[in-house]
């Protein structure tokens, strides 16, 4: 049996959101039908609100309703150590933990050739930018340890390299997390000891000579 054309519509949007099937917004297509006119009209008003307001920070690139977002102006915040993840929601995914109390920057992205993307259409600009006018003393590369993860990240460390002999530490984020995986579906304490695990990159060393390669 077919739907009808108008919450057919529905179905098929909602099936481009993450982890969810055909069945999925199925199921959750007829439930906002079942709730009715005002469920459904005040859910459209929500998701109107969330587009016109809700944007990314223009220091870090995460989530925010104003030009800054609440870590970067939160003044208990560690000013000296940065995480850089790929995506403003692995914010979200260190903060559940807790752990972490320095700030973040996001890079809006991955290298990765096969798909076209280059380190130009990254933030990698504005984080140089932050590195001069910031008293950021060590960066924590948070990609996920993917294939297009590791070569953002060997790209970084080469970029970072000259500034080694101005005192900055480069750390590169380690146990716990498995090769493969991705920070947006760790758990807080596998995230939590990834932090603590992280292993500081020696820029000149011949053991990570794999980022000089890469």
């Amino acid at each position: 049996m077919r739907l009808p054309a108008p919450l057919e519509a529905v179905t098929e949007a909602l099936q481009k959101l993450p982890g969810i099937g055909s069945k999925s917004a199925q199921r959750i297509a007829l439930h906002l039908l079942k709730e009715g006119p005002q469920s459904m009209e005040h859910l459209a008003e929500l998701l109107s609100a969330v587009a016109q307001k809700v944007g990314f920070c223009r220091i870090c690139g995460s989530f925010t309703d104003q030009s800054e977002c609440l870590i970067c102006r939160d003044t208990e915040r560690d000013p000296t150590s940065l995480v850089v993840v790929a995506e403003a929601s692995n914010v979200l995914s260190f903060e559940r933990g807790g752990q972490f109390k320095g700030r973040y920057h996001v890079l809006g992205g991955l290298i990765s050739p096969l798909k076209g993307a280059g380190p130009e259409q990254l933030r990698i600009r504005e984080l140089l930018k932050r590195l001069e006018d910031e008293n950021i003393q060590e960066i924590v590369i948070a990609t996920n340890p993917t294939l297009d993860g590791e070569t953002t990240a060997a790209w970084l460390v080469r970029t970072l390299e000259p500034m080694e002999s101005h005192g900055l530490k480069v750390s590169r984020i380690g146990l716990g997390l498995p090769i493969g995986s991705d920070l947006e579906y760790a758990d807080d304490l596998t995230l939590s000891r990834a932090l603590e695990g992280r292993r500081t990159i020696n820029l000149c060393s011949p053991e990570h000579a794999k980022y000089q390669r890469q």
